[in-house]
C-alpha cells in the first residue's frame, strides 16, 4: 500500500544523475529531492531537469524536501519553493513547523507558524500540492499530541505531517506516537538511529519498523511514501542492502 524510495538528502554528496542511478539500481520506486542542493527552490530549469531525468529512469518524484520553516523564513521565499516544487512535478512539499519547539515557542510565534502554514497551503492548494511538516524535535511537530494539535490548530484537509521515530525514544512510545497520528501521516522517513544520532544498518530497529509497517497498512493510517534516508555512512554502496531490508520489512 506504500511505495518506497529515498530522501535525495541521503546522497547529497552525488549529482542528481547518480542518485537517480544509485535509486534505481537499489529497486526502489520514487525520490524525495531536497531543496538544499539538488533542486534549489527558484531554480525551475533544474527542477524540470531532475524531473525529467528521475521519469526516464522509470521512477517518481514523491516530493520536494523544502527547508521552509514557517513562521520564521522570509513569506516570500515560498512562492520560489512552490515554483520548483511544480516544476519538478512534486506533489507535496514538506515544510517545517518553526524553528523552536512547543515548550519554548510563545503564543506569538505559535500564531505565526499557524497562519504561514495556512496561508502557504492555500498557495500550494492552487497549484495542485499538498503541504507536510518535517516531524523533528526543535519545532512544533516535536511529539505526535503537539503535531497533532497544530494541525488541528491550522485546520487544513491539504496539510499533513510527516513521521519517523523520534531520536532516543524507544519502540513502544514511537509507535504509540504513530497511532496517535494515524491517517494524519502523509509520509515515513525510515531509518534507524541509536543511541542519539548514531546511524545502524536498517535491520538493527527491524522490530520497530515491521510493526510500523502493520500500523501504515491499516486502514486509513497508510502514507504515500516511506523514504529512506541517512544510511550509515552516507554510503550509496550500501543502498541496494537497505532497499532490500525496506521491501522485506513492508512485505507485512
Amino acid at each position: 500500500m506504500s511505495r518506497l524510495g529515498i530522501c535525495s538528502v541521503t546522497l547529497r554528496h552525488l549529482d542528481p544523475a547518480a542518485v537517480i542511478s544509485a535509486v534505481a539500481g537499489a529497486g526502489l520506486e520514487c525520490v524525495e529531492w531536497g531543496g538544499d542542493v539538488h533542486v534549489p527552490p527558484g531554480d525551475e530549469a533544474a527542477a524540470r531537469a531532475v524531473r525529467a531525468a528521475t521519469l526516464d529512469a522509470g521512477l517518481a518524484v514523491a516530493s520536494y524536501g523544502s527547508y521552509y520553516r514557517a513562521g520564521h523564513t522570509d513569506p516570500g521565499e515560498f512562492d520560489a519553493v512552490l515554483r520548483s516544487a511544480v516544476a519538478l512535478g512534486a506533489p507535496r512539499v514538506r515544510i517545517w513547523a518553526g524553528v523552536t519547539g512547543t515548550d519554548a515557542t510563545p503564543p506569538e510565534r505559535r500564531r505565526a507558524v499557524v497562519e504561514d502554514t495556512r496561508r502557504a497551503a492555500a498557495l500550494a492548494a492552487d497549484a495542485g500540492v499538498e503541504l507536510a511538516y518535517e516531524f523533528h524535535r526543535n519545532t512544533l511537530t516535536d511529539g505526535a499530541a503537539h503535531t497533532l494539535r497544530l494541525l488541528d490548530e491550522v485546520d487544513r484537509a491539504e496539510v499533513r505531517t510527516y513521521w519517523q521515530p523520534p531520536v532516543d525514544l524507544p519502540d513502544a512510545e514511537a509507535l504509540t506516537g504513530l497511532d496517535v497520528l494515524g491517517g494524519r501521516v502523509a509520509a515515513v522517513h525510515a531509518f534507524s538511529w541509536w543511541p542519539g544520532t548514531t546511524r545502524l544498518p536498517l535491520t538493527a530497529r527491524a522490530p520497530l519498523w515491521r510493526r510500523a509497517f502493520e500500523r501504515l497498512s491499516t486502514e486509513g493510517a497508510a502514507p504515500l511514501d516511506v523514504l529512506l534516508e541517512f544510511v550509515p555512512g552516507d554510503d550509496e554502496r550500501l543502498l541496494p542492502r537497505e532497499a532490500a531490508t525496506l521491501r522485506a520489512l513492508a512485505a507485512v
